[in-house]
């Protein structure tokens, strides 16, 4: 199958990988690449705070280009949303680090049932990026945990290189990694342009709020991934 990957080309890369391996032609189309703001996120480390929290591996990768300053912090306690996340935080030397079953809300609840936690007399620094999901913050509240949120990443959109890609030949599935991640997609000037070619595509969602996203006209072949992480994603193909 041609997959097309729209994720950023700083992940997409271990993605080609996999679908390669898999026997797939991996096609790379990002619609975003991020924009990290390195000295914002040093600022928040250097205040109180009892752990860090992370959804996603663009924070560590932000932190990543703190250099030797990051040093100090690799032995602090690292909450990651899931596998992917811990994978890129122990890259980056952390050593401390406690894995959430894969979402916003269920890291929310793991983090509320740690003694770290309980303990805390500062808040949770969650470095995060913008757009973001507010799962993992209405998790927070809902278990009273204190935090402190701070955007260190942004995630711009780009446009296209080449349109060509989607059709010539006509890939076979679209991976959509995020809510925002469709809507740019669908939102293409090629996609509106050659809808019904589009339409005899598989999509593949990472979850059922991404799936929410996809127009009506491109559900022939809709699916959502088991658990919100990637392996579960390809495993749809």
């Amino acid at each position: 199958m041609r997959v097309v990957v729209t994720r950023p080309l700083a992940s997409a890369g271990r993605t080609a990988e996999r679908l390669a391996s898999m026997g797939h032609e991996p096609v790379l189309f990002p619609l975003t690449e991020a924009r990290h703001h390195p000295a914002v996120a040093m600022e928040a480390l250097e205040r109180p705070h009892f752990a860090i929290a992370i959804t996603s591996a663009e924070a560590i990768r932000c932190m990543r280009e703190l250099g030797p300053e990051l040093a100090p912090r690799r032995d602090e306690i690292l909450f990651a949303v899931g596998e992917a996340t811990a994978d890129a935080a122990r890259e980056a030397g952390f050593r401390s680090i406690q894995i959430g079953p894969g979402t916003g809300a269920e890291l929310a609840a793991h983090i509320a049932d740690t003694d770290s936690a309980r303990r805390a007399t500062s808040p949770l620094l969650y470095l995060a990026g913008k757009p973001r999901s507010p799962a993992f913050e209405e998790g927070l509240r809902h278990h009273s945990i204190p935090f402190v949120t701070t955007e260190c990443y942004e995630m711009i959109t780009v446009e296209p290189k080449d349109d060509r890609l989607l059709l010539e030949p006509p890939a076979d599935a679209v991976l959509l990694y995020s809510r925002e991640n469709a809507n740019l997609f669908f939102g293409l000037d090629v996609v509106r342009q050659n809808a019904r070619e589009f339409a005899g595509m598989v999509f593949c969602c990472m979850s059922e709020n991404v799936a929410e996203a996809v127009p009506q006209a491109f559900r022939n072949d809709l699916r959502i991934a088991r658990r919100p992480e990637e392996p579960s994603l390809l495993a749809l193909l």
